[in-house]
């Protein structure tokens, strides 16, 4: 693996994803109101995000392609929930999952974001943006920068 050396990089780069910071925090309630979702979605910039129940468990993930089949289906996101259109597909990896294989993951799954269980609850996301930064050797996002 090839990193730059940089304050806040662990000697040799970033091994887990526990270790990278992410870019994505959206979690979203499976009753939540679609319309909303998408709104949070393009405000974000994100592409997605997982899908928990009343109790936190990670239930699916909804995305904004999720989001384009409803509309493409003539469905009114206002009368639609999360759970009505997300992706009950749960794909998830742990904070201790190596950054190799997150990446291949993702590429196999075609995924934008990937769910990251952290004692045994999913509460956010990382992105192939994440794991690039993280690869290069980019503690922090390039936009937190110091000067």
């Amino acid at each position: 693996m090839t990193t730059l050396a940089r304050p806040g990089v662990p000697v040799g780069g970033f091994k887990t994803v526990g270790q990278i910071r992410a870019t994505n925090n959206l979690v979203f309630r499976r009753d939540q109101n679609a319309m909303g979702i998408a709104v949070e979605l393009l405000t974000t910039h994100t592409p997605g995000g997982p899908v928990v129940d009343d109790g936190g468990d990670f239930v699916g993930f909804i995305s904004e392609f999720d989001v384009l089949r409803a509309l493409e289906a003539g469905k009114d996101l206002n009368r639609l929930t999360a759970e009505d259109i997300m992706a009950k597909d749960r794909i998830a990896v742990t904070d201790e999952t190596s950054i190799d294989e997150a990446v291949k993951v993702m590429e196999e799954k075609r995924l934008l974001s990937l769910p990251i269980r952290k004692n045994g609850r999913v509460n956010y996301s990382i992105t192939r943006h994440d794991l690039l930064r993280a690869w290069i050797g980019l503690g922090v996002s390039i936009e937190d920068r110091a000067g």
